[in-house]
């Protein structure tokens, strides 16, 4: 069965992220096929919202560690850069429906949506530091923009987790809901949206995305570039080979090449 499933009805394109017994992590080819999805519903009229959840107990557990360490992104061009850039593109409306963990990408890509319910089970962490890297999908900009900067240092720095009722408190979600009301939430949603009139809706997008549109491109462009750098550091390595063997990684001998995973 593919690791990812759609369905269209009425106007709607559901995306579903379909490996349940890995809660749902992202693999290099889900990345491609993500950006695929998006980049076709942007030129399909019959397509007016996109809604995007998760299967089994996870909305996504973020990077399959495995596969990354085996295909780590490049500077430039690469399967997380198109899904990047499909994201700051799009124009219809993006829903997402958020249950279980949502890591990693699983919170970074709430920046990117319209409309984010969460289930009353979410969990939410950015545990980027934790693993020797930086954030990703232009989120160093939009998450500070969305929630402030004293709050962002926390979830970034720290790699604090975070549940539901906080994720609506610091304005990252739209809603949170009962887990067993979150897809008809969502879907109710995706519904009206789909009544509006097209073009005025993408209209009324473009409008309230126009002024952080180019700082978050920028943001994601030179994230690219340190996160590139910062995958192949010995601290990187450390924290990737500890999570594998199951023991805390120890970073009091690691040693960086003057200057990698500066921004320029």
């Amino acid at each position: 069965m593919s690791d990812i499933l759609t369905e269209r009805s009425g106007g709607i394109l559901r995306i579903e992220l379909n490996r349940p017994e890995k809660k749902n992590a992202i693999t290099l080819s889900m990345y491609s096929t993500l950006a695929g999805l998006l980049d076709e519903a942007a030129k399909d009229d019959q397509i007016r919202v996109v809604l995007l959840h998760g299967a089994g107990d996870s909305f996504t557990a973020g990077n399959d560690l495995r596969d990354f360490a085996q295909n780590p992104p490049g500077p430039g061009e690469s399967p997380q850069a198109r899904l990047i850039a499909a994201l700051i593109n799009f124009e219809k409306p993006i829903i997402a429906a958020v249950h279980g963990a949502a890591v990693g990408l699983g919170t970074t890509i709430l920046t990117h949506v319209d409309f984010a319910y969460a289930g009353e089970s979410a969990r939410f962490q950015m545990p980027f530091i934790n693993l020797g890297l930086v954030p990703e999908f232009g989120s160093s900009y939009s998450l500070p923009a969305l929630v402030g900067y004293i709050r962002a240092a926390e979830l970034i720095m720290l790699g604090t987790p975070f549940d539901a009722e906080r994720a609506v408190e610091m304005g990252l979600v739209t809603a949170v809901v009962p887990d067993d009301a979150l897809m008809a939430r969502a879907t109710e949603t995706a519904q009206k949206l789909a009544a509006k009139p097209p073009e005025a809706l993408q209209a009324c997008k473009r409008l309230l995305k126009r002024s952080a549109r180019e700082q978050v491109e920028k943001a994601a462009k030179i994230e690219n570039e340190v996160f590139a750098a910062r995958v192949r550091s010995p601290e990187a390595k450390e924290a990737i080979t500890a999570f594998f063997e199951k023991r805390r990684p120890d970073f009091t001998s690691t040693t960086s090449t003057a200057g990698v995973g500066k921004a320029a």
